[in-house]
């Protein structure tokens, strides 16, 4: 199935194509798996279900297109230098809204377009698509739920005023702000009917466990339906995350994630009456689930040891049946009204592929395929805090080893590594390195206090994880000790300069993207919703708990360094701001330390096919050169 981008490029003669094929797959596979097109899974509108939007890379950029099922078309629907991937659909299928931001700085606000195309009058206008809604300041995004009557909750984020939450009413002149709070908070879903609104909060301030509040708006009026709350007078708070009101009229029935029991799982809470069913089933890791169209039953995703799973759960009868998927991860799944359901699949052999539980494929990239890698294998390491997984890929003619190795790590840090194909590791696998991801104590995925574990003494804890892992490497034979790279982006790359500093004989280099350097700093200058978290995390601000930041910031341990390190940096990125970075940057510079920066313009990441390569790139040139 071909995106539809222009008219013009629809007329792609079929000796282009084959000329691009043929330069496709001169590539090496490294490039081809970033240069191969994706898409994601599909979204579609409730109540028109062939009307569908997707995100993919056909063009070299991440952009939005829609896609009508009726009749196969598909359009692009953004065109931005770089790149747009926030968007849905209204429950009617008539209308797109998309987040514009300026240059991935994650600060903008929501425009939308007919999912028809823009008139020729919008199109001689320019570009740019009119707002969503005129007047309501720019924002970090914090939520959007889009009602069946011309209805929208907005959740914002600013430093100046927290979180706040806007109804937008059809007829109705102005936003109507409904909820505010210093602390970090989002929409949760809107009702069928629109009465009711759910709203995930965190005003106890604890940012890793939400709890949840339902407002009903009458006229200007805004009053608290109903509360949920697992966190606040505990001595362990749980957390809980609003998974959907039932598609239903008139039902005011919510699906929520809970974590009473050690894990996530799901609940039903009826909000009029207060009344909650838990939903308990025998599988062992943790367990998220949405509504199937009918409300009758829940698509439950299963995830354990890395890997994930789908079932149907009844809920007349409490009746559970597992749907067939291959062994891998699924990152996103969908019931559908006939009630098939899609999904997005891959494993760390295979590319991800758009699937459907009738067994085809839903929805296929344009253009060559990425070529596959090789498969993971699983590692269990006694830690300091328990059992640590981690997933080991070795080039498959490599022999036993020792091996040159990367120790690939997550973001997050309330994130995992799974079985899922990754075009990054799979090209240090293709360059002859082993590569090892640590799912280090502050991943989920194996339990809440394997997730919560990190509080208080924040990086050194991951930090104790991996350095478990890279001495069962070095012993069980799979690593050369002399020929170890410490490596991540994001959280992974402030796990990276602190592990070069806090363990400066482990590795021989260092690679670290859009990372926490100077930890304060990133503090004062990050996006609202981060300084709540750091709060969490470390137990305060840097002025209430100075000498907890210093422990947990790599510019403490700068002098320590002894590895050459690679940073790379996005100069508008609001998670992991530029100011921070320079200012490890030039300690480096003033000690004399082996280091090259490379900054770009963009956020927290690029969404540009050709800048994602040229980083990797440069990566694989600095190992190249400093690696013997």
């Amino acid at each position: 199935m071909m995106v539809v981008m222009t008219s013009e490029r629809n007329e792609t003669t079929q000796q282009q194509t084959q000329t691009m094929s043929a330069v496709f797959d001169a590539l090496p596979a490294w490039e081809r798996r970033f240069r191969a097109a994706r898409v994601s899974l599909p979204e579609w509108a409730d109540d028109a279900p062939d009307r569908s939007l997707f995100v993919s890379n056909a063009t070299g950029t991440y952009e939005i297109y829609a896609w009508d099922r009726a009749d196969g078309t598909q359009r692009r629907v953004t065109d931005r230098p770089n790149g747009t991937t926030e968007g849905t659909l209204t429950p009617d299928g008539e209308w797109i809204w998309w987040f514009d931001d300026t240059d991935g700085d994650e600060f903008g606000i929501w425009r939308r377009q007919p999912f028809a195309g823009p008139n020729e009058a919008a199109e001689a206008q320019g570009p740019a698509d009119p707002e969503a809604v005129p007047g309501l300041a720019p924002s970090y995004p914090a939520g959007l739920a889009l009602g069946r009557h011309g209805e929208a909750v907005v959740g914002r984020s600013t430093d100046e005023d927290g979180s706040t939450l806007h109804l937008i009413r059809p007829g109705s002149p102005e936003p109507l702000e409904i909820y505010r709070h210093r602390e970090s908070a989002g929409v949760g879903d809107l009702s069928h009917d629109g009465t009711l609104i759910a709203v995930d909060h965190t005003e106890h301030g604890d940012a890793m466990h939400s709890a949840l509040r339902v407002l009903r708006v009458d006229g200007d009026a805004v009053s608290t339906v109903a509360e949920l709350d697992d966190a606040t007078g505990r001595e362990e708070p749980l957390g809980l995350s609003c998974l959907g009101f039932a598609p239903l009229p008139g039902d005011t029935r919510m699906l929520v994630a809970h974590q009473r029991r050690g894990r996530w799982e799901p609940l039903i809470w009826d909000t009029t009456t207060g009344e909650e069913h838990e939903i308990v089933l025998d599988l062992p890791g943790d367990v998220t689930a949405e509504w199937y169209p009918d409300a009758g039953a829940l698509l439950v995703e299963h995830s354990f040891r890395a890997r994930s799973e789908l079932y149907r759960y009844e809920l007349a009868d409490g009746g559970l049946t597992r749907l067939d998927t291959p062994t891998g991860t699924v990152s996103g799944a969908s019931a559908r009204p006939d009630g098939t359901v899609e999904f997005l699949w891959s494993s760390a052999e295979q590319p991800p592929v758009v699937r459907s539980t009738t067994g085809a494929v839903v929805l296929s990239a344009p253009g060559p395929q990425a070529p596959p890698s090789v498969p993971v294998e699983d590692v269990w390491v006694e830690g300091p805090g328990g059992t640590v997984h981690a997933l080991v890929q070795r080039p498959a003619d490599a022999g036993e080893g020792p091996l040159p190795c990367v120790f690939e790590i997550h973001g997050g840090p309330t994130w995992h590594d799974s079985d899922s194909f990754a075009a990054g590791p799979a090209a240090w696998v293709d360059h002859g390195f082993a590569v090892v991801r640590v799912n280090y104590r502050g991943s989920t995925g194996y339990g809440r206090a394997w997730t919560d574990a990190l509080r208080h003494r924040v990086g050194l804890i991951e930090l104790e994880d991996i350095a478990a892992v890279r001495e069962w490497a070095v012993a069980s034979g799979l690593a050369d000790p002399k020929r170890i790279v410490l490596a991540g982006g994001s959280w992974g790359g402030y796990l990276t300069l602190l592990g070069l500093g806090t363990q400066p004989d482990a590795w021989a280099l260092g690679l670290a993207a859009v990372p926490v350097a100077d930890y304060v700093t990133a503090y004062h200058d990050e996006m609202e919703a981060l300084k709540a978290m750091d709060r969490t995390l470390v137990g305060g601000t840097p002025e209430e708990v100075p000498d907890r930041y210093a422990a947990s910031s790599p510019l403490t341990y700068v002098d320590a360094v002894n590895a050459p390190v690679y940073i790379s940096a996005g100069v508008n990125d609001p998670r992991c701001p530029i100011q921070q970075i320079e200012n490890y940057v030039g300690r480096l510079e003033g000690l004399g330390k082996a280091h090259e920066v490379y900054r770009y313009d963009a956020g927290h990441g690029s969404l540009v096919v050709e800048e994602r390569i040229k980083q990797l790139r440069l990566e694989l040139d600095f190992v190249a050169r400093h690696l013997r």
